[in-house]
Parts: C-alpha cells; structure tokens; sequence
C-alpha cells in the first residue's frame, strides 16, 4: 500500500476543515450508523465556540482510487496568522499540500503567507477553488490572481505548473472542469496522489530510527506524546531510542513503549510499528520536546529544525492583586502561574515566556492578541486568576545602524463602498500606509494597507463600529522596518470608582450621562476599578455606591423603579484592546473586570506627576 503525506493550508474560513470532514466521511471512516459532528477536527471547546481552528490535527484516510490502495495522512492547518506557528512546523513533515482558496474572497494575506511557506519548503501545492457554488464565486479570476500570486512569491517552473481543481467541500464535490458535473470528492483524492510524492524516506527503511518531533501533548495515561514523520528506520514499542537537541546534544534516554498511528479521527496503537515516512505519535521519553530529534542510540547527527518566525506582540501576565482576589479562581500562585506558562511555551513554539526584572511577573510573548487571548482564555477556564497588561509590539535592534524597528503587517480589508472613507482616515491617522484599493464586487471595495502592529491594538472594535459590523480586516505579519514615531489611538477617559462596596441603580442612574457604564446595579467594585467609560478625554474618580438619602417624603420603593442602560459587557480580547498603559484586566473564571495599576487615586496622580 502507498503512503501520501499532505498538509491542507489556507486563510481563515476558506473551507479546510469542512473540506477534511467530507474528505473523512467519503473515504469510509464512518459507519454507517456512526453519529457524525461538523467540523470533526476541531475538538477543542474553544474551536468549537469561536469557529477557527487553533491547533494543527492530522487524521488519515484510506482511498482506493485509479492508483490502487493509498493511505493519505491529513493535516488540518489553522488560518488565523496568530496561530502560524502551527503551520510552520507542520509543513516539515508532508511532501505536499492542497491550497484552498475561496473563489468568491479570492486571495487573501494568510493565503500568501502559508504559500510562502509551503513554496519555501519546495511542496508544489495543488490549488483548489472552494466554494465554487457561491452567488458572485468568479474562479476564473480568482486562478489568475493565484497564479500572480506563486509568481510574485519566487515560486520555480515546476510549482508553477501547479494543477488545480474546482470544489465545494460543503457540498462534498470536486471536479477538474467545472463544465462536468460531478457528485463527490474523488478527483481531488485522485489528483492528491498522482501529484504529491510518495516519502523519500521509504527508500531509508533499513537505516536506523530517525524522527523529528512536531507536535506535543499529554495523555493522562501515556504520559509526554510526540508526533512527527518517520525519517529513517523503523518505530517499534520497547525500541532504546535518544532525544537531540537541535544543536546535537542528548536531553535523555529511553524506550518508545507505544507507537500510535492516525486512522481516522482516532489514534490506535501499533504494536509491529511502523515504516519510515508514515506520521506517527510516539510515547516513552519525559524530556524531549517541539524541534527535537528522536533516533536509535548510534545516531549522532540531529534533523534540521524548520525556523521559526519571531513573536511581535507580548504582555505582562502577573498574580491577581485586587481587594477580590482569590474568591472565583485556585489557581492564584506565582509560582502555578509560572509552571502553566513554561508549559505552554514548550507546546506552543510561537509563544515565548521570559521573568520580568522585578522577578513578580511574566513577560508572554506571542503572533497576535487573538493567540494571547485564547492562552488567558484556556488558563481561566482551568482556575486560574490573573493580571493582564495591554498588549505592546516586540521592537527589534537593526544590528548596523542601531536604530530601533517595529513589526509592519500587511492589512486586508473588505468593506461596503459607503464605509471606505472613515476606515482609511482612521487608518492613515495611525500612521498606515495605503497600498492598493478596488471594487471586490457586490458593492463592496477591498482596501489593502501596510500597518504598524502598534496601531492595530485595540482598533477592531472601532473597526467593526465604523463599518456597522459589516467589514472585514485581515492582517498578517510581514516585515520590520523603522520606528514610525507616536500614535495616537484616542481613546476617550475612564470611570474610576473611588471606594470599596456593591454598585448602586441611583448612583449609576446619575452617572450615565458622564459616560458609558461597563458595570450593572450590585455588582462588587473596588478603589481603582474602571466602571465605566467617560464621554470626555480624561479620567474621572466617581462613587457608584452613592445611595438615595431617604426622608418622610422619599420612600426607597422609588429606587426599584430606576431604569438603566444595560452595560457594557467586554470579552476578553475586547479588554485586553481596550486597556491603557496604566491600565490591567483582571481574569477570574467568572469575571473579567478593568482596573487601574495603581489602586489609590492620590498615589496614582503622585505617579502620573514623576512620569
């Protein structure tokens, strides 16, 4: 039986994993009773609630097509760039890739940036229009512009002779030509074949045990779980293998006492293991890690390691120090907090964790808000309590002439005609350059800038409220260049409150027309938290306990009859956008509440006057 290794890569929402759950059920992995869910691969709460794909997952199928009996091993890639890290390691272990493009969005910034990739790396991918079914799906357009894309991206002659094919993995159909109908997907299995090669490491197979780790996870029963492409050799339980560190040193020794091999969406055990170029998970090594080369003991030579690209945004994560901390979370310690972070760090190559100077705090580096946030988001759900600052860019050093750089994305927005103006003025005011702008149909214009990272903190829900909650905005890292100078975000002042207590439905009454109110009637507030958001630039200390003072004439009934505006309530990553310097989100597994850095307003003004 042949054995086919790809990897199905493209921008968020064109259509991957809905596409690998119909490659899935018209392979037979399914009974034909079996219950089946949408969007089989992702397994994880949080995917299934946001709808992206966070963490790469690979799956196999069985095709028995034109060529005989294949085994083609899946692998479902993320789309969003924060999570591209997963891409990048990914790609190392398959010899080819399905491109998926939607033919009504067309090419996208993470599409050029998982191309580059995959380019780099030397796959020659196979393009797949998707969603081909769509009202304004113009394929035709959308190829051409592909083919301009391989072009500009250095692709050579041989992946620019890259096949492609017409489908709707919703639909569950592909065909070569869209004047022939055709009812499922058995071109594209077909193409997948005859284009991917097989693995060059088939011809290794006497030579002894070679694998480089990819992937990381623990299993309650297994213990430490590494997944990665056979290389060399052959991995069979009870095997002495090593681990080496990327520049050639051993991290420790033992035996490989499970071999568990991808059929369908579940794992199975092997116990005759198995041959050089099938993706497998292995058991038994405490140590090793993403990156690292597992091999048999005469092995002394590690496996190059794909780069890694740099993290450009991180935040300080410290212990939660508010008056009401440690009442919804148990995991509240430096020192639990410490170990979660270091874990994560050695699953997760993207994120980067190193202890501030003063030793009280962590500084995590990541892609993007969306990745930090989906981290603090997993962390509370496990009971943790935490401190987050505003997100900051990771300047870099230009090694010749010292000057100070800032990472530049490369920004794609669609947008309904009448809404273009405002977004560009907001844009060019955070020092955003316009590079290319266009009618993208259906009364929509495609805008594409080069950005600043700096300046798109915190600028989607101004976005989204520009544009009525109809625009796009997709961005991805490209380059560092030159420190661009201030930005001014302008963002309005903050409401304070100035005592300890539950909120009162009088005092917030009269507090809406000061501003916005993040917070209802009887709910706890601190000296420092931020209430509410003021109509005016600077911040305001308020009391929102302050009750109706009661006489003969008043009665207290009259307070229940108080009618408020229902505040507003903040996600996560829309309050770790909204932050200032000064400013902290306080995680608890049942809140998330703003508050200021420093607690009491006279030492905060005292701080303000030093600064």
């Amino acid at each position: 039986m042949s054995l086919r290794n790809i990897a199905i890569i493209a921008h968020v929402d064109h259509g991957k994993t809905t596409l690998v759950d119909q490659l899935l059920a018209q392979s037979g992995v399914f009974r034909a009773n079996e219950a089946t869910v949408e969007r089989a691969m992702d397994s994880n709460d949080q995917e299934r609630e946001r709808g992206i794909t966070i963490l790469a997952k690979c799956t196999s199928v069985l095709w028995n097509g034109k060529a005989g009996e294949t085994r083609i091993n899946i692998i479902d890639t993320p789309g969003h760039a924060d999570f591209g890290g997963e891409v990048e390691r990914i790609l190392g272990m398959v010899d080819g890739c399905v491109l998926l493009v939607d033919a009504e969005e067309g090419v996208m910034p993470q599409t050029k940036f998982v191309l580059g990739k995959a380019l780099k790396m030397g796959l020659r991918p196979i393009l797949c229009l998707n969603k081909v079914d769509r009202a304004h799906a113009d394929p035709d357009r959308v190829l051409n512009d592909a083919f301009d894309l391989f072009a500009a991206m250095g692709a050579s002659d041989e992946q620019l002779d890259f096949p492609h094919i017409y489908a709707s993995g919703k639909n569950g159909w592909a065909t070569l030509d869209l004047a022939q109908p055709n009812d499922d997907l058995a071109p594209l299995f077909d193409l997948i074949v005859d284009h991917v090669p097989p693995p060059k490491a088939e011809a290794r197979e006497d030579e002894p045990f070679q694998m480089l780790s990819v992937l990381i996870e623990s299993d309650p029963f297994l213990g430490r779980l590494l997944t990665g492409r056979i290389e060399a050799g052959k991995a069979v339980p009870g095997l002495a293998i090593k681990a080496l560190s990327r520049d050639g040193k051993e991290i420790e020794r033992g035996r490989i006492t499970k071999v568990l091999a991808f059929r369908g969406l579940k794992r199975q055990p092997i116990d005759a293991g198995a041959g050089p170029g099938d993706i497998v998970a292995i058991a038994g090594l405490s140590k090793a890690t993403v990156a690292d080369t597992l091999c048999a003991l005469d092995v002394v030579e590690p496996l190059p390691a794909q780069p890694i690209d740099p993290p450009t945004i991180s935040m300080t994560v410290s212990v939660n120090d508010s008056p009401l901390a440690g009442r919804e979370g148990d995991k509240v310690q430096s020192r639990v907090i410490r170990d979660r972070l270091l874990k994560e760090a050695e699953s997760n190559v993207a994120i980067r964790v190193t202890e501030t100077a003063e030793k009280d705090a962590y500084e995590v580096a990541g892609r993007g808000e969306l990745q930090l946030g989906v981290l603090i988001e997993s962390m509370r759900r496990e009971g943790f309590e935490v401190s987050i600052s505003r997100p900051r860019v990771v300047f870099q050093q230009d090694p010749e002439t010292g000057e100070r750089l800032e990472p530049i994305e490369d920004v794609m927005i669609d947008v309904d005609d009448e809404f273009t103006g405002i977004v560009i003025e907001k844009l060019s005011a955070r020092k955003a350059e316009l590079k290319d702008m266009g009618p993208s149909g259906a009364g929509k214009t495609r805008i594409s800038l080069m950005s600043p990272s700096r300046s798109l903190i915190g600028y989607q829900g101004e976005f989204l409220t520009d544009t009525r909650g109809s625009g796009v905005l997709n961005r991805v890292f490209s380059h560092y260049e030159p420190y661009k100078g201030a930005i001014d975000a302008g963002r309005k002042g903050v409401l304070v409150s100035n005592s300890d207590g539950e909120t009162a439905a009088y005092a917030l009454w009269n507090l809406e027309e000061r501003g916005t109110m993040f917070v209802g009637a009887g709910e706890k507030t601190y000296q420092g938290m931020i209430i509410g958001e003021n109509s005016r630039a600077d911040d305001l200390d308020v009391n929102p306990m302050k009750a109706k003072q009661l006489t003969n004439v008043r009665a207290s009934g009259k307070d229940e009859a108080v009618r408020l505006t229902p505040p507003r309530r903040m996600t996560l990553e829309q309050a770790i956008a909204y932050i200032e310097e000064d400013e902290l989100v306080e995680v608890t597994p049942k809140s998330i509440r703003l508050r200021k850095q420093v607690l009491n307003p006279s030492f905060r003004k005292r701080r303000s006057k030093e600064d």
